[in-house]
């Protein structure tokens, strides 16, 4: 009875569910999921094992990867090999469209609009990955040309309600239902390719590419359907190479703007100099205009305006200095 949920119920089905081998997430979720169904009570009771550190099992930061382009090409050529009609035409969308694994389990002939080439992403996890289009490039829709000729061999036709991977193991033999797992063509496809990941990688793999390219922000979360920034940052590594590649970019440039700055201070000739290859510095003016000027200048003991200073005894030493040299002028 819900009226007997404690805090020791909450332990026991935490440790439960951990020994069915579910993950912590999972747990954690199914957790929440009952105290928000048991309203007041269960906002106690939830204040009660948050202030004992019992609420929520410590999750896993899983973080993804992005594949190299040695390992994407590993797993294709697997992938065509291999006994699965659907693991090639999925990794296929999954590296070039980054459409999550229910996304893509769900997808049916009537989202894909092959005279413009346009993928409509159907129900989604997020508001904003609801409805996107995603464009088709070369490679996706010359994997769906090929998939859609065994797909006609198989059920004779294809129907825009139909799923583009329908239900059947280890044969597809429904396309009214869609399938329920990729989880074993997609081990096999790690052991044989020798490639460490998860399949959600592939998507990471994708967003990671966009980024490199220069790909921009808006146009980024357009095609994985992302609703912030913070989850693009999550799913975006830039590699070692292309950051190599980056800073190498910028020395490259201040170089080329170090000898185009050389080059032109020799072409251009000196300003200190005068008409006649005479230095300014050396000129020797005549006259009392180069004599008074040299008397303001001894004016100005310490600083100009504020830091000037006053002092008579000073002015009058200068005012001797000056008429001295007036003299000899």
């Amino acid at each position: 009875m819900m009226v007997e949920v404690s805090e020791q119920t909450v332990r026991d089905y935490q440790d439960q569910r951990l020994r069915e081998k579910a993950s912590p997430k999972t747990v954690n979720d199914e957790v929440g999921f009952l105290l928000r169904v048991m309203e007041d009570a269960g906002d106690l009771l939830r204040v009660r094992l948050k202030k004992k550190h019992l609420l929520k099992l410590k999750v896993r930061n899983t973080v993804g990867k992005a594949y190299s382009d040695q390992e994407k090409a590993s797993m294709l050529e697997c992938a065509r090999e291999a006994r699965s009609p659907h693991i090639y035409p999925a990794l296929m969308l999954a590296l070039n469209a980054g459409i999550r694994d229910a996304e893509l389990k769900n997808l049916t002939w009537g989202q894909l609009d092959l005279g413009k080439n346009i993928l409509t992403v159907g129900k989604s996890k997020t508001d904003a990955g609801e409805g996107r289009t995603i464009p088709l490039n070369s490679d996706l829709r010359e994997s769906i040309d090929q998939y859609m000729v065994w797909y006609r061999e198989r059920f004779a036709e294809i129907r825009s309600e139909w799923y583009v991977f329908p239900f059947g193991s280890p044969r597809p033999c429904d396309p009214t239902r869609p399938v329920t797992t990729l989880k074993t063509s997609w081990t096999n496809l790690r052991k044989k390719s020798g490639v460490k990941g998860r399949w959600h990688d592939n998507r990471h793999t994708l967003i990671t590419e966009l980024a490199e390219s220069g790909a921009g922000d808006q146009t980024i979360m357009d095609i994985a359907g992302h609703v912030s920034k913070q989850m693009l940052s999550h799913y975006s590594h830039i590699r070692t190479q292309a950051k190599r590649d980056a800073l190498e970019t910028v020395a490259r440039r201040r170089r080329s703007a170090v000898e185009e700055s050389r080059q032109e201070g020799v072409a251009m000739p000196n300003n200190t100099q005068g008409f006649e290859g005479e230095s300014l510095q050396s000129r020797n003016f005549e006259g009392d205009q180069g004599v008074k000027k040299r008397c303001k200048s001894m004016n100005l003991i310490g600083g100009r305006g504020r830091n000037r200073t006053y002092n008579l005894s000073v002015k009058r030493g200068n005012s001797a200095n000056c008429t001295e040299l007036h003299r000899a002028a």
